[in-house]
């Protein structure tokens, strides 16, 4: 589960139990009554806390901005086949004319010419360049990619995720984030 992020609705980053993010594209966060209900079910710590509080007639607590999960999830070998990973693949970018605008799909040898669905032939097009392509073959549409399609590593996607940073990051999240990148001397 994923919470909107924006500073009014508090969701907590979720770290593994070796305190990396589960996910860094998209970040792994969970909204606050998420996060509360996993500490009362003992399945993560809390690391870092927000100044707001939640309260009842019986209780009161402050809302957590960092958890760690209690077990260790296993990180996936390779990135799932979907839509937005083909997105950061390419870098949100049309692999025909650089646009940025109007992004969908395009298979490179169209699935009526035999083209599967698979990472070595989709690529990000945006609705021009892929109507302009049609179910033509790049050497009749005289239309190639920019780089060829390939199955990303789990490190392709988050090198191109650092250019794509997400809309909110709370001060309390920064320590666990980015952990890899170069720091200040």
């Amino acid at each position: 589960m994923s919470a909107p992020l924006s500073p009014g609705s508090w969701p907590a980053l979720v770290l593994n139990a070796d305190y990396r993010p589960l996910s860094y594209y998209p970040l792994s966060v969970w909204s606050w009554q998420d996060a509360i209900k996993a500490v009362f079910l003992d399945r993560v710590n809390i690391v870092e806390y927000y100044e707001r509080q939640v309260s009842s007639a019986s209780f009161q607590m402050r809302l957590p901005s960092v958890v760690s999960l209690k077990t260790f999830i296993r990180p996936a070998r390779h990135p799932a086949f979907t839509r937005f990973n083909v997105f950061l693949r390419d870098r949100f970018t049309c692999q025909y004319c650089d646009s940025r605008e109007e992004l969908t799909f395009d298979h490179v040898i169209p699935r009526s010419q035999g083209g599967q669905t698979t990472w070595e032939n989709v690529v990000a097009a945006c609705s021009p360049c892929n109507l302009r392509k049609g179910g033509a073959m790049p050497n009749d549409a005289r239309m190639w990619p920019r780089q060829t399609p390939f199955q990303p590593s789990v490190h392709d996607l988050h090198q191109n995720g650092r250019h794509f940073p997400p809309n909110y990051l709370h001060d309390s999240w920064m320590d666990y984030l980015y952990w890899d990148t170069e720091l200040d001397p």
